[in-house]
């Protein structure tokens, strides 16, 4: 019997200077994407960070007065590791983003304000394929980022952001999102991968609070898990997977 064939994925176009991540929590970038931004911000590219909450609901155990702060701080000492230094929130109510005009003037003022050719984000979908449910958040910051990398370009949606001076940005070629069943393009995690690790390793509280595990184990163990399973459609080198969305 023939064995099945494993479609390829392409490798995410890299004739880019600026990039911006928007997801809704902190961490959101650190399960599977670090990797990437560590490889890029080697390479001389820029990549700016955009959360759409501070996590404050994430961990049960922690108010959200106290969980708010310390998961912005470990997000952003998380974003050092692999080469970040602008990290930005917007200030959402964890739990309960609400898609819709408000969200999307918030990341296409972002946009506008970065000017970046490559936008990130996570999974837009109702699921992470199959029966595994996605958050409401993710999907709403999600899709929102999608329509935002529109609106920034587009001078008569939101006309107040070019009454604040932020002047309409149309250079957005491609939105890669990460985490989706349906990956298109992959990046070689490599050179990143270990630095993906201590990214993620960053929130220690929240790891602590989600698993008895130890916590190196953990990040280590699934962040490999996922770049080897990536890399048997991308050369069998370990990888991050993207479904992009060219504009």
């Amino acid at each position: 019997m023939t064995e099945p064939t494993i479609s390829q994925l392409l490798p995410l176009p890299d004739d880019w200077q600026r990039a911006l991540a928007v997801v809704a929590h902190p961490d959101d970038l650190e399960y599977g994407c670090a990797a990437a931004i560590a490889a890029w911000t080697d390479a001389g590219r820029e990549v700016s960070y955009v959360l759409a909450t501070r996590g404050e609901a994430g961990i049960d155990t922690l108010d959200p007065a106290r969980c708010g702060p310390l998961r912005e701080r470990e997000q952003r000492a998380s974003a050092a590791v692999v080469g970040v230094s602008e990290v930005a929130f917007l200030d959402h109510a964890d739990g309960v983003i609400e898609y819709g005009p408000a969200l999307r003037r918030d990341i296409a003022a972002a946009i506008r304000r970065h000017r970046p050719e490559l936008v990130i984000t996570l999974n837009h979908r109702d699921t992470w394929g199959g029966t595994a449910w996605n958050t409401p958040d993710h999907v709403a910051v999600g899709r929102a980022t999608l329509d935002a990398a529109g609106d920034a370009g587009n001078r008569w949606i939101f006309p107040e952001l070019t009454e604040q001076g932020l002047q309409p940005w149309d250079g957005v070629r491609w939105v890669a999102v990460a985490g989706s069943a349906s990956p298109t393009h992959a990046v070689d995690a490599t050179a990143g991968l270990e630095r993906a690790v201590r990214s993620l390793l960053e929130h220690r509280t929240y790891i602590e609070a989600l698993t008895d595990e130890d916590p190196e184990t953990y990040a280590r163990t699934l962040l490999t898990g996922f770049a080897e399973e990536t890399g048997k459609r991308f050369g069998n080198r370990p990888a991050v997977a993207f479904e992009v969305f060219p504009r």
